[in-house]
C-alpha cells in the first residue's frame, strides 16, 4: 500500500437499518490527524465527522478522555453536541507521567460530576507500555477512578492490556461500580465468560475483524448479546477491509455487520441490542 493510499479515508459503508452508537472514540485525535487541531471543540471543525457517522446510522458517539486536557475537551464537546456524550480519565499510561497525580485526579473528579459526562475512562492497567516502575501510579489512579464512578453513578470504562488478572483483582478489592465496560476487549473466550458472569460489558473494536485475532472472535461468540458494545477507538484499529487506513466513527457498520455474521444473528437484532446496551450503560443522549 502506498503512503498516499494509506492516508485515504475509506468510503462510507451502507447505512445500518437501526441506529447504534460508537461506544469509544477519540474525535480530538481524529480531527487533529485531518489537519484541524484545536484546543477546544469547535462544532464547525468536527461537524463533518459527526455528520458522516449519523449518515450511516451511528447517531450516538462516546468521546473518551485520556488526560486532563482531552477530558476537558470531550466534556465541552458533549455539552455542545446532542450526538455526543463524554467519559473522562487519566489513561493508565498517563498516570505515571503527570507531575501531580493527586491534582490531576481532582480535575478529573470535577469533570466527572458534569451531566453530559457519563463515564470514568479510559482507566485501568497497561503492562505493555508501562514497566514495573509505573504500576503503582497506574493502580492508584485506577482505584481513584473506580471510586469516582461509584460516587457519581457513572460507567467505568477500562483499558486492560496484558493485565487481565490484576484488573479483576483491583475491581474485587475496591468493589466494582454498577456499570463496567471492558474497552477494546482483548481477552479470550474464557476471560469473556468471566467478565460476563460479573455483569461487565465487553466492547469490541475493529481488531475483532483482523485475521490475526481468532481469540477475539471466540470471545465475541460467547459474550451475551445484551452485554456487547462496539467501538472504533478511532483513529486506531480500522476494521477490515481497510486496516491501516484512517479510522472514524462512520466505520462502525463494518464491525456491526461482522459481528452479526460471526454470531449468526440478524443485523436488525444486533443493532437493536447494541442501541439498548449503549443506553443502559451511558444513559439517554
Amino acid at each position: 500500500m502506498s503512503r498516499a493510499h494509506a492516508q485515504e479515508r475509506p468510503p462510507a459503508p451502507e447505512p445500518l437499518p437501526i441506529p447504534v452508537l460508537d461506544s469509544h472514540t477519540h474525535l480530538d485525535i481524529v480531527v487533529e490527524q485531518r489537519g484541524e487541531p484545536d484546543a477546544t471543540p469547535d462544532p464547525g471543525r468536527i461537524t463533518a465527522e459527526i455528520d458522516a457517522a449519523v449518515a450511516v446510522g451511528v447517531t450516538r458517539l462516546v468521546q473518551v478522555g485520556v488526560d486532563v486536557p482531552s477530558s476537558r475537551w470531550g466534556a465541552e464537546l458533549a455539552a455542545m453536541s446532542p450526538h455526543v456524550l463524554a467519559t473522562v480519565a487519566l489513561h493508565p499510561n498517563e498516570a505515571p507521567r503527570v507531575a501531580d497525580l493527586d491534582e490531576a485526579l481532582r480535575e478529573i473528579e470535577a469533570l466527572a460530576a458534569l451531566p453530559r459526562v457519563r463515564g470514568l475512562g479510559e482507566t485501568g492497567l497497561d503492562y505493555f507500555r508501562t514497566g514495573e516502575g509505573g504500576v503503582e501510579a497506574q493502580t492508584a489512579s485506577f482505584r481513584a477512578h473506580i471510586a469516582f464512578a461509584k460516587r457519581y453513578g457513572k460507567a467505568l470504562v477500562i483499558h486492560d492490556r496484558e493485565a487481565h488478572s490484576d484488573v479483576l483483582k483491583v475491581l474485587k478489592e475496591e468493589g466494582a461500580p454498577d456499570t463496567v465496560v471492558l474497552h477494546c476487549f482483548s481477552g479470550d473466550a474464557e476471560f469473556a465468560r468471566e467478565c460476563a458472569e460479573r455483569g461487565f460489558h465487553l466492547s469490541f473494536a475493529g481488531n475483532v475483524t483482523f485475521k490475526s485475532a481468532p481469540h477475539l472472535r471466540e470471545a465475541a461468540l460467547v459474550a451475551p448479546l445484551d452485554q456487547i458494545l462496539v467501538e472504533t477507538d478511532a483513529p486506531f484499529l480500522t476494521p477490515m477491509p481497510y486496516r491501516g487506513r484512517p479510522n472514524a466513527p462512520y466505520l462502525i457498520p463494518h464491525i456491526v455487520r461482522f459481528l452479526a455474521e460471526l454470531r449468526g444473528e440478524s443485523l436488525e437484532d444486533v443493532c437493536t441490542a447494541l442501541a439498548a446496551n449503549g443506553e443502559r450503560v451511558f444513559g439517554q443522549w
